[in-house]
C-alpha cells in the first residue's frame, strides 16, 4: 500500500537510506522527542499520553542496551548508563514525574552530543 502524505514518505526514506550512525543519532533524538511530550503530558495532567511515551522512550534505551557490542569494553561503560536511566524512566513513570525525565533528557542529550561528535570525526578521517 503506498504511503500518501509526502513527508510520511520523506520520512521513510530517511530512515531506508540512513547509517547505522545516523539511525542511532535518530534514536537519540527520538528518546529526547518522546521524553518531552511525557514532560508535557504530565503538566497537562495526561497520565496516559505521557506513560505511553515514557515507554517509548524506555524502548529506545532497551534497544540500545541490545545491540551493545560487548566485545569492546566501552559497552558495559554504556549498559550502566542505559541500565541507570531505565530505572529512572521505571521511577518517572510509576510517580509521573517530572524532575525525572528532565535528568534523564540531558543523559540523553549529553549522549546524542557525544555521538555527533563521534560521527563528525569519524568523517574527518
Amino acid at each position: 500500500m503506498p504511503v500518501q502524505n509526502p513527508y510520511e514518505q520523506y520520512q521513510i526514506n530517511k530512515i531506508m537510506t540512513a547509517s547505522p550512525a545516523e539511525i542511532t543519532l535518530m534514536l537519540y533524538e527520538g528518546a529526547i522527542k518522546f521524553c518531552n511530550i511525557a514532560i508535557m503530558a504530565i503538566d497537562q495532567k495526561d497520565m496516559e499520553k505521557a506513560h505511553t511515551n515514557i515507554m517509548k522512550t524506555q524502548r529506545i534505551i532497551e534497544e540500545f542496551r541490545n545491540t551493545l557490542d560487548r566485545k569492546y569494553a566501552v559497552a558495559e561503560d554504556f549498559d550502566r548508563i542505559y541500565v541507570y536511566v531505565l530505572k529512572r524512566l521505571f521511577e518517572a513513570n510509576v510517580n509521573k514525574d517530572k524532575e525525572i525525565l528532565e535528568e534523564v533528557n540531558t543523559h540523553m542529550r549529553s549522549l546524542r552530543d557525544t555521538w555527533k561528535e563521534v560521527m563528525k570525526r569519524c568523517n574527518k578521517a
